[in-house]
């Protein structure tokens, strides 16, 4: 006589089929969000704007890192090209620093040969956030309110986001040169964590700059 295995219970069933489908769900996010990030990441919008807006990054006793330096120079150069009149630098300063990463960087554009009265140095905010809100409120001052985002490649996403919650009208030209984007292990490793980064803001509204790893580690520096 053949035997007949009991069906599998109707909640059993159920939770089963639950549990796959958040699964399935929680894949197509993360995926569906990596692929964006790499896919701003090859955007170079270089449309005409009231201010290129440079994110910080780390600086030494007033000497930008290669990280900062390239966004630097791919600023100027946007600037040269007529893309805005005018370069707006952010970041503050860590406990110990004599100056912000907005004056480094606004020191440095100076040095290069940007003029001074186009360069706005911004020196608040420790994270990408806090940088993007004081940034905000003086573009606003200055009645500017569209901005060419410079950052790294795969910061490009989470910092366009960023800056169309705090007002600004937003894209990105992302600069290519620099440790960030020399090797591809150091690609892949901030493409997912911009994934994880921009995801935690969208559902908390936080940052998650300094959690894992920064824009700024010691052997990109």
């Amino acid at each position: 006589m053949t035997s007949v295995e009991p069906r599998p219970h109707p909640v059993r069933r159920f939770v089963r089929r639950l549990l796959v489908g958040v699964l399935l769900v929680g894949a197509l996010v993360v995926g569906g969000t990596g692929f964006r990030v790499w896919q701003v990441a090859r955007v170079d919008d270089r449309n005409q704007a009231d201010v290129v807006l440079v994110l910080g990054a780390a600086q030494y006793g007033g000497t930008p890192s290669k990280v900062l330096e390239a966004r630097l120079r791919h600023a100027k150069d946007l600037y040269e090209e007529g893309v805005a009149k005018h370069i707006l630098t952010t970041g503050g300063r860590k406990p110990g620093d004599d100056y912000t990463e907005a004056e480094a960087s606004a020191n440095w554009l100076k040095a290069n040969g940007v003029p001074a009265e186009a360069v706005v140095g911004v020196g608040e905010g420790n994270d990408t956030l806090g940088s993007l809100r004081a940034a905000a409120e003086t573009a606003a001052d200055h009645g500017w309110h569209t901005a060419v985002i410079v950052s790294d490649p795969w910061h490009s996403l989470r910092a366009r986001t960023m800056a169309d919650d705090v007002g600004f009208d937003a894209w990105t030209s992302p600069t290519h040169s620099g440790p960030i984007v020399q090797t591809r292990a150091t690609q892949i490793r901030y493409i997912l964590y911009e994934t994880a980064a921009l995801l935690y803001y969208r559902t908390t509204k936080a940052t998650a700059d300094g959690i894992g790893i920064t824009e700024d580690v010691a052997a990109d520096k």
